[in-house]
């Protein structure tokens, strides 16, 4: 099993920029597809970006593409999530979670993370 401890969640102004970090333990890290997922209130989890064990694929929401980077440094159990120009609408709990076999919705992730709250003002 695996324990996901997220942090680097905060208040920001809109344009601004966070590190999200997600401390694993537990089953060898490196052996899990890794993704970072956000839930805006009353609306559903989606996804925002994920990893592959190397860190060689990745993938984003298209919302997010040139703007958030995630990243794994597998020696540290850790994963990373930098996200810059940040806008209001971008307000959400973000999660961390892993998966065996990968993909690109919440079903597919076993583990999860508690959340670590991202509110953006304008």
């Amino acid at each position: 099993q695996v324990q996901l401890v997220e942090s680097g969640g905060g208040l920001v102004q809109a344009g601004g920029s966070l590190r999200l970090s997600c401390a694993a333990s537990g089953r060898p890290f490196s052996r899990y597809v890794m993704g970072w997922f956000r839930q805006a209130p009353g609306k559903e989890r989606e996804v925002v970006a994920t990893i592959n064990w190397s860190g060689a694929t990745t993938y984003y929401a298209d919302s997010v593409k040139g703007r958030f980077t995630i990243s794994r440094y597998n020696a540290k159990n850790t994963v990373y999530l930098q996200i810059n120009s940040l806008k209001p609408e971008e307000t959400a709990v973000y999660y961390c979670a892993a998966s065996t076999s990968g993909g690109r919705t919440p079903a597919t992730y076993t583990y999860w993370g508690q959340g670590t709250q991202v509110t953006v003002s304008s």
